[in-house]
Parts: C-alpha cells; structure tokens; sequence
C-alpha cells in the first residue's frame, strides 16, 4: 500500500453522495467523474467502476454503497479538492445503504433521467438527503437521448426542491456532457465539512468488509479530531478498546495515510477477528480523552421481511453462522437470530429489507461463502394478543396462539406511494385494490404524471407486487413505501402436509380470504416439482384440521406382469396383488423427500 502523507485544507474537502431512483444513471455518471478527474485511468476503466460484485454486474443494479476519493483542480481558483464520492443504490430493497451514505455526506447530486422524470424512490432518497440538511445539485442525466424531455423534467425539479431553473444541470453520464459544471457545483455549493480537528476523537463507521488477512475493516467519516496509526481507539457503544493498526483513504484501492482528520472519509484497520465486535453506525473515539456522545443522525435498520435460512446439511450449522456474520459486516441492513425447525433443524431467522435483498443475500451466500442452503417461506412481523390479554411477537407460524386462544392478531400497513402515467390508473387500482389496499389520494404531478398513495398490507407486496406492477404498466410506474403502523387482521395459519405429515418450512401465516387461493396455488406447484414415488402422495393445504386445498401425484408403477407371457390369468392377479400390498406397506412407512429447489420454488408462485 502506498503511504499517502499530504496535508488538504479542510476547506477543501467536499463529502457528497448520488442519490436517484433505479436505472436513472448514478454508477455512469460516477464513472465519468472518476474519468474526468484522473482517478482512475483510460486502460483500466470499464463500465460500473465502482460496482466491484459480479451479482451487480449480471444485474445492472448497485446493491451496495462504494465510496471513493478523486482529486480536482478547480480551473476558476487553481485551488486542489479533495471529492469524498459515495455511489449509492437505487432499488427500494437498498435504500438503507443510502441513508447510511447520507449520514456521511454534506451535500447530494439529485439525479433524474430526462427520459422518465422524477420517480418514487427519487422523492424517498431526497427527503431522506433534506431530513439531513444537505445541499442538493439537481442534475437531468442523460439529456443526449432522443426521448429527453429536459424542459419537463427541470419543471418537476423546481416544482419538488424550489430551486431556480439555471441552478439544474443538464448532464449525460454516457457521453461526459456537462460533467466540469458538476465538478465547479460540487466546489461552489456543496459546504465543506464542520470539524474541530483539536476536538476529542469522534468518527462514524458507515460500512465494513471482512478481510481473510486483516480482519474487519470499518470504512469512517471522521466528525471531529484526529486519529494516527498505533493510537488506543474504543468503540462508544460496545466499549471495546483496540489499537488502530493502520488508517487510510479510499481511491480505487486502500491507500494508507499518516492520519485521518476531521472532514475526512476513509478506512481503519484494528485487528478485529470477529466481525460482531464492530457494528455498523456505532462511533469511534480516543481511549484517552474520549467523545462526550456518539454521532447522531444515523437510521436503524428496520427489516421489513423474515425468513428461516437452514443449512442443507445440519453439520454445516456453525459455517452457516460465520458466513452470515461477515455477510453483515459487508451488508448492515442483514439482521439474524438463531432458531430451531422440527423439519430442518438449527437455522437462523433472518430479517431483510425486500424480497431482491433475500434473493441477492442467498445469491452472496451461495456463491461468496459456498453455503447450500434452504430458505423458507418469508412473511412480516405479526403482533398476536391471546385471551390473558398478552401481547407477542409472531416472526413465524409456530409463534401463532391457537384459534381458541387467539383473541386478535395484527399486521404492518405501509404508506405506498407509486408514480404513473394516467393511462394505467385502472390496472394499479385493480392490483392494488385485490391485495386490500386503501386508495388515500391521487393528484397530478404533471398532465403526464400521476401520484397514486394507498395504504397496503406490507405481507401483500411480500412476494410478487413489484413484478405485477412492472407488468401492468409496462415498466411505466416507480414504488416506494414505508411503515405506517399496525392494524388489526384476521390472521391464520396455512400448513402444507404430504401424506398427512405436515412440512413446517412451507408453513404460512395469511389472511384468512387469501388461503385457499394461496393453498391451491402451492399445492399446484408441489405437484410439478416433487418426484413420483411408488405409492401416491396427498398434497393437501389446511387451515387447522380444516383442509382448503389438495392435489395428488399418482404412484409410479412397476410393470410386475412383464415377465408373464401367457398361462393362467390368476398368476397375473396373483403378482398384483402383492404389489398392491406392497405399495400400501411402503405408503405406510415411506417419506417423501422435499427437494431444495422445491422450497426456493415455490415462493415463486407466479413462474
């Protein structure tokens, strides 16, 4: 590693971050900014520079947050700036990453395609950014398209933020327009950082990575103060003290500096094995001489999805449980519980923040930490109150009282917000309406562009509404949402049985009018994905001792006559009839096996 020991005026640091609504450009345009201020070379340039997963690659999306120092010179004051650049992520299942991004920021390039204007999660991010007092730079990405509609974008620009319209830049991540007005914005608008660096030690960690070698590695925003290599740190919320073994800046790789100083965003190495020890949003602060308080102004995760994760193999609990622990150094919003299934055993209960998060996080564990692994049916956190008047948690079906102990049940309702254009009203009412939605208001952002508000059951956009969104509005609508409160439901539980033998993992809490079609739906699907055996299987869903739904796999048969070729009929009957009693023998002790695939399908009911 390189030792970097150059002193930057703090008031020529600038700390800022992209925030925009999926596939609205931020990693292009950070890519031209990496381009345009020598970060990063001709040679070694290629698309998504920053995106270093293969998973954000194959997808196109940012699923993680990457921070990144450029240098610049302005040209108008031929002073040297230090740019501390955060990419952040765009889908709604990422966007603690970006509240995470904006706690260590002071200013946000807002940016809107020119092709599609502004979108939901365009307003989640922004008030996000303004609940944080940063500066904003409204940018219309992408104005060299032959669909931009500039005029009409900066129109809902200066109708959401009030800005002057000579304020929005028109840019173009693919071809570099308008990337030295960013540059001169960033050095104009954005403020420098506030920081004693006399002050006692005070420094966030906003993100972490687990290195094999090194241990954990905190990625800082130093508040106030100063920390050099060897100093004695302590973590304020865990109390833990450590030595920093060495501290550095973030370009395209770890370059190690002589100090890290207020205003500055970097990275900390202190030794640290076990990846619980450090948590991401706790504050770092000098053994000696200590901060009063921690930093404030950084969100908790709040999981919005649960779902058992098991091991195939019961031996590989421990590994398991490694592997999610540095999973949740590199991803904070990850939460998880240790819990146990009569079916499949030691496992964890996981929390996330959407159904992409379970799917990349899956993805990440398969492939990153070799783990095969099952993951069960997912569904949100219910609140059961039984007949004493005890109110608990339910995580997963068995938490559920029983009906005739169950006084009542609740569910999350989220504030959904989706942004369309006119034509499709009818089909979002229609999708939203099926999945016990209340329309709360509707009102035109533009003649082109309408707001649509319901309040919705968060377990009804669990497991398809995205898709059924894109679908109905051919990819022309944006969602956000966020939680609102609970309310009260008529909750019960759905158990799959195969031959009579309830299978736990496929069990389910919903809503008593969504069980049958639910039942029919995975009955269905279990049909099509469990092998033939040689004695048939009953599929059935049932609501208590109430069955709701049923499907059949015929048994496969062995041809025993084959090897009669003529004589009496009665040998034939004779060999039948001890195949029959066999089968009735083997339907006796038989089970049926449910193969991995089958569990990670049939959450996908739609396929």
């Amino acid at each position: 590693m390189n030792l970097l020991t150059e002193t930057i005026y703090m008031r020529n640091i600038r700390n800022f971050c992209i925030i925009a609504h999926i596939d609205h450009g931020k990693s292009t345009l950070a890519d031209r900014l990496l381009e345009f201020t020598n970060t990063i070379s001709k040679r070694e340039m290629q698309d998504q520079a920053l995106d270093n997963m293969d998973l954000e690659r194959e997808r196109g999306i940012t699923i993680k947050s990457h921070a990144i120092q450029m240098r610049y010179v302005s040209p108008k004051t031929k002073e040297e700036f230090v740019f501390n650049l955060i990419d952040t992520p765009g889908h709604v299942d990422f966007s603690y990453e970006v509240s995470r991004s904006i706690a260590a920021c002071e200013g946000a390039l807002l940016l809107v395609d020119a092709t599609q204007g502004i979108q939901a999660q365009t307003i989640s991010n922004l008030y996000l950014a303004v609940e944080h007092n940063l500066e904003i730079i409204p940018i219309v990405n992408k104005v060299d398209m032959d669909s931009a509609n500039v005029e009409e974008v900066q129109d809902q620009i200066i109708d959401l933020i009030g800005c002057k319209r000579e304020e929005i830049i028109s840019a173009s991540g693919r071809t570099g327009i308008g990337i030295p007005d960013i540059l001169e914005a960033v050095v104009a608008r954005i403020p420098a950082p506030k920081g004693d660096q006399e002050a006692p030690l005070q420094m966030m960690i906003f993100d972490s990575m687990f290195n094999s070698y090194r241990g954990v590695i905190a990625y800082t925003r130093v508040m106030n103060g100063t920390v050099k290599k060897g100093d004695k740190i302590k973590f304020y919320n865990t109390g833990k003290e450590v030595i920093a073994e060495e501290v550095g800046l973030l370009r395209m790789g770890m370059f190690e500096a002589a100090e890290l100083s207020a205003g500055d965003v970097g990275y900390i190495i202190t030794g640290i094995k076990v990846s619980r020890e450090i948590k991401v949003g706790d504050t770092i602060t000098h053994v000696v001489n200590p901060c009063t308080e921690p930093v404030k102004g950084f969100e908790e995760v709040k999981p919005m999805v649960f779902a058992g994760i098991y091991p195939l193999d019961t031996d590989d609990f421990a590994a398991l449980r490694d592997s999610l622990e540095k999973l949740q150094l590199n991803d904070a919003s990850l939460v998880f519980e240790p819990e146990t299934s009569m079916a499949l055993g030691f496992g964890f209960r996981c929390g996330f923040l959407g159904m992409l998060h379970l799917d990349i996080v899956n993805e990440r564990l398969s492939r990153e930490y070799n783990q095969d692994i099952i993951v069960t049916i997912p569904n949100v956190t219910y609140y059961a109150t039984d007949m004493k008047g005890v109110r608990r948690i339910v995580h997963q079906p068995s938490d559920l009282p029983e009906p005739n102990h169950l006084e009542k049940a609740e569910e999350p309702y989220i504030y959904a917000q989706i942004i369309t254009k006119p034509e499709y009203i009818g089909n979002i009412m229609k999708l939203c309406l099926d999945r016990r939605s209340i329309l709360i208001k509707q009102n035109y952002l533009t003649p082109t562009r309408l707001e649509m508000v319901f309040h919705m059951p968060l377990a009804e956009i669990v497991f398809d509404f995205y898709d059924q969104l894109k679908s109905s509005t051919r990819g022309y609508a944006s969602f956000d949402y966020n939680l609102l409160d609970y309310r009260e439901t008529d909750l019960v539980c759905m158990d799959i049985k195969l031959n009579g033998e309830q299978v736990d993992a496929l069990s389910a809490l919903v809503h008593r009018t969504k069980a049958e079609n639910m039942g029919r739906r995975m009955c269905e699907k279990l049909k099509e994905l469990l092998p033939r055996q040689q004695f048939q299987i009953a599929i059935q869903a049932a609501v208590g001792a109430k069955v709701i739904a049923r499907e059949t796999i015929s048994a496969l048969r062995k041809d025993v006559t084959a090897k009669c070729y003529g004589g009496d009929i009665s040998r034939k009957r004779k060999l039948l009839e001890k195949q029959k009693e066999g089968k009735k023998k083997m339907k006796q002790f038989g089970s049926v096996e449910v193969p991995q695939e089958a569990f990670l399908k049939v959450l996908k009911l739609n396929d």
